[in-house]
């Protein structure tokens, strides 16, 4: 028989167990069809420019968990891969490359651009999907699909129509993020605020007639766009102005003073300056009162006309500008530091202004509704529960999704405009012709859709709609939606409105929340702060294993996870502890034979211990996964296999090998069940290691001679090998009595050695014991060899009886009924012992008594509060070292 190697070596088995899998089929639901009831999750697309980070990781760890489970508990798993084209950031690093080669976007024009990126993803396009294998991701990788693929294509032009003439999708001019380096719309996702140090700016609005209302703001130039002022209808102080009229200062546009309940009377002056074209609370108070809404910016964020003598000038400059001329013409107030929630672009880093343009946008309120009710009538489930508020809140405060972007990359928006009658096409093929008037001269809108408008359809989508596919019929609706709680609203509860209004059905039961990976000390991870955590470099180094079992044992649903490298290092070494198990377990195989089999299985107190803990672990395991937390469902069969079966059955094992009567063959037997169950519990979180261990194990005892065969459990994989039901196909130890004396008899042992090393006794020691059982003695009579190889107790001298005197200087640990005395003279020489804590409680005596006269005298006064301080803390450990050895001299 092989003997497995000394060490586990993920280098030289990850990339081939992953290899093996996929040639054999395991990552395609049919492994589990006809029968298997199916288990679908969809990828949650990567960007195709996207190079694997923590965030990746953590999705995979976690879905991979769920998809690898429910195919051994036989379900038809099927997880959906794919990318995202990623509009902006695909259409900046062709951009770039042109750049570097001289030219530009505009100067090769639209199609050699596209050309440029389609050769450009072909090329880096899958990078992404290749680390993602290297996690140990067990997608259908033959169901991969792009959202610009052709089949997808599709799918966004008939979606993009049928909402159409629903009346969903209209043109209309709305306020929008507006990217002045991008030029072009982008969504909330894409603007990240910063805390930035700026300026509130208090000015006079002057009021035709005389006078003026103070007013204040936080960016001067748009006073430009200005087209209203605004204050409380309850403010006593501005009743009488309500319905004057007010001059922009420097332009002298007349506009009016209205009243308004959004205006805060407690903020600021109480009145407020109206700009609907530039800000997104204004231009909700324009649409009440009817307002002009005037845009005073160009796409590259200079001022156009109606800036008046401020028109061509940057934003900025302009501000400088206009402020100084204000100045001077007596208008300004005063100017204090404020700490300003800057919006700035997520790719190009420029501040995003809100500015209203003609872009095409979704009525989203009446999917809204339709979202919002499957998740209040428990059709969808968010895990954690904490997020349907935010869910709610989202959904009920919907606005009008800008589905637009001034880019080339991407779905182009399916319109085409006829030159001649103005009539717009919406067309699923792309016309030839008006079909209006039949002209010829039609022009097809220039912009993309939104990438998340792709990404909305992505579960049915995926599966073949809007044909209706097999993959759909089967597969549709999909089960979990797993993905990050950042993207709740920008992703998740779009699919939702987009699965309900299509299909008339949600697209997943449940939405898994995870939180943001940040390092070891709760910072988020940047490139700025160098605190990005490679997860190439960690699986180099420590193993896939390693890492995706800390970031899966590391947090709970919903909440950030402080990565700390020092664990996945852990994490290896518990790798190798499994490894290191199995080798123990296979190298005894020849303590029995086949001949040393017994006619009836008879279990020791030990045997019936970590069977009934395995089943109680298993049952815990299953609930605490059917519940969503993994989390805590790894950490417990991690504790259970390193420290109850590795740290103590293994140990006891040894003892038990060692005896006759088919005793070898029961043990060795109960370890391969329990390791073997263990590592089936494993495999979700630990694929690699768990698949390579079982390998070993199986491959060891079916060539062994004691009689397990391969149609015995074995399947030809661990990835599809049955999942542990206690109940189901396997037997529920429930040997409930036995092991609560055994788990005693474990305490007993813990209290023994912690005495031990409180005492100072060298670990190899034999000592003696005298132990009192009650109506336990028969019980610990039974286990005299496993406690003495346990405590490291002198067989020849341990006493068991059901009652003993107490011997005399001696510790006493008592376990309910149990009680056990640790004679000191057995431990310690007592003559010994004795003249050196007399010779340490003297030296401390000096100790004690030189601080005392320090601290009581002038240093105290004249000495540094920090060093007094010092002096002060080293009496206090003094004392206390003082108390506990003169209490270790009086019980010798």
């Amino acid at each position: 028989m092989s003997e497995m190697p000394k060490a586990y070596d993920f280098q030289a088995t990850e990339e081939r167990l992953y290899q093996w899998w996929e040639e054999n089929g395991w990552f395609k639901p049919e492994v589990n069809l006809p029968d298997g009831k199916p288990f679908v999750i969809s990828i949650p697309p990567p960007n195709v420019t996207g190079e694997l980070h923590m965030g990746h990781a953590m999705f995979v760890a976690l879905e991979d968990l769920m998809i690898r489970r429910a195919r051994m508990q036989g379900r038809a798993a099927l997880w959906v891969p794919g990318t995202d084209h990623a509009g902006i950031a695909t259409q900046l690093q062709v951009e770039k490359l042109l750049l570097r080669e001289g030219t530009s976007r505009v100067e090769v024009g639209r199609e050699e651009f596209l050309d440029r990126t389609w050769e450009w993803k072909e090329r880096y396009g899958g990078y992404i999907i290749k680390q993602l294998r290297h996690l140990g991701a067990s997608a259908d990788w033959e169901r991969t699909r792009f959202t610009l693929d052709e089949g997808l294509s599709r799918a966004v032009r008939e979606s993009f129509v049928r909402m159409y003439r629903m009346g969903l999708i209209y043109q209309a001019e709305y306020l929008v993020n507006w990217s002045p380096g991008l030029q072009t719309a982008v969504s909330d996702l894409e603007v990240e605020y910063s805390e930035e140090q700026g300026f509130m700016y208090h000015f006079k609005y002057p009021v035709k007639g005389g006078g003026f209302l103070p007013v204040a703001t936080t960016r001067p130039e748009t006073i430009l766009g200005d087209t209203a002022v605004a204050v409380h209808p309850d403010d006593e102080r501005y009743t009488a102005y309500v319905g004057k009229t007010c001059l922009v200062p420097m332009l002298n546009r007349e506009i009016p003073i209205i009243a308004d309940e959004y205006v805060d009377m407690a903020f600021g002056t109480g009145a407020l300056k109206v700009t609907p074209g530039h800000d997104p609370n204004d231009f909700e108070i324009g649409q009440r009162h009817g307002l002009e809404i005037i845009n005073i910016l160009h796409k590259d964020a200079t001022l156009n006309g109606h800036a008046g003598p401020y028109a061509g000038m940057d934003r900025f400059d302009a501000r400088k500008k206009l402020w100084a001329d204000m100045e001077a013409a007596d208008l300004t107030l005063k100017t204090e530091p404020h700490t300003l929630s800057v919006p700035r672009s997520q790719r190009g880093g420029e501040v995003i202004e809100p500015m209203v343009s003609r872009q095409w946008f979704v009525d989203a309120e009446p999917m809204a509704k339709m979202a919002l009710q499957a998740v209040h009538n428990g059709r969808i489930r968010i895990v954690p529960d904490r997020f349907n508020k935010i869910w709610d809140n989202w959904l009920e405060n919907i606005r009008p999704w800008c589905i637009s972007r001034q880019l080339w990359w991407g779905h182009r928006i399916p319109v085409w405009y006829c030159d001649d009658c103005g009539h717009h096409t919406v067309a699923r093929i792309d016309p030839t012709t008006c079909e209006a008037c039949g002209s010829a001269n039609i022009q097809q809108d220039p912009d993309v859709l939104d990438t998340w408008f792709s990404s909305a359809l992505w579960p049915f989508s995926t599966l073949g709609w809007p044909d209706q596919t097999e993959d759909l019929e089967r597969f549709f609706p999909t089960d979990v939606m797993e993905t990050g709680y950042d993207i709740l609203f920008f992703w998740v509860a779009r699919m939702a409105m987009t699965s309900l209004l299509f299909m008339n059905d949600i697209p997943f039961h449940t939405i898994y929340l995870h939180g943001l990976v940040r390092d070891e000390h709760g910072q988020k991870m940047s490139k700025t702060k160098g605190n990005v955590t490679d997860p190439l470099e960690v699986m180099g180094e420590y193993g896939t294993d390693a890492l995706r079992f800390t970031l899966l044992t590391s947090g709970s649903p919903g909440n950030d996870l402080n990565l700390s490298v020092d664990r996945v290092a852990s994490n290896r070494n518990f790798a190798n502890k499994i490894w290191n198990t199995a080798r123990f377990i296979t190298r005894s195989l020849d303590k029995a034979t086949a001949e040393d089999k017994p006619g009836m299985v008879e279990y020791t107190p030990a045997d019936k211990w970590i069977l009934t803990r395995l089943s109680e672990v298993t049952r815990d395991v299953n609930r605490l996964m059917d519940n969503y937390q993994y989390g805590e469902a790894g950490r417990q069969v991690y504790d259970f296999l390193w420290g109850e079966f590795a740290d103590w059955y293994v140990e006891l094992a040894k003892v038990q090998l060692g005896v006759g009567n088919g005793r070898a063959w029961t043990t060795l037997s109960v370890l391969r069940r329990v390791l073997d169950d263990s590592l089936r519990l494993l495999h979700p979180f630990i694929p690699f290691v768990t698949e390579e261990t079982w390998q070993q194990l199986k491959q060891a005892f079916v060539e062994s001679e004691i009689g397990i065969q391969p149609d015995e459990g074995w399947a030809d994989a661990l990835i599809i090998a049955d999942w542990p039901e206690c109940g189901a196909w396997q037997e529920c130890y429930q040997y409930t009595a036995d092991a609560a004396d055994f788990e005693q008899l474990r305490e007993l042992v813990t209290r023994i050695r912690a005495a031990r090393s409180e005492q100072g006794v060298e670990p190899g020691k034999w000592i003696t014991a005298v132990l009192t059982a009650a109506d336990k003695t028969d019980f610990y009579q039974s286990q005299r060899a496993i406690l003495s190889f346990l405590a490291r107790l002198d067989a020849d001298k341990l006493t068991i009886a059901a009652t003993a005197d107490a011997p005399a200087q001696a510790l006493t640990i008592a376990l309910g009924n149990v009680t056990c005395y640790l004679p000191l003279a057995g431990m310690v020489d007592l003559a010994q012992e004795k003249a050196r804590l007399e010779k340490e409680l003297a030296g401390l005596d000096k100790e004690i008594k030189r601080l005392t006269g320090l601290l009581n005298g002038p240093f105290a006064e004249k000495a540094p509060t920090a060093v007094v301080q010092k002096e002060r803390d080293k009496l206090t450990h003094a004392q206390a070292s003082h108390a506990e050895l003169s209490e270790r001299l009086a019980s010798l």
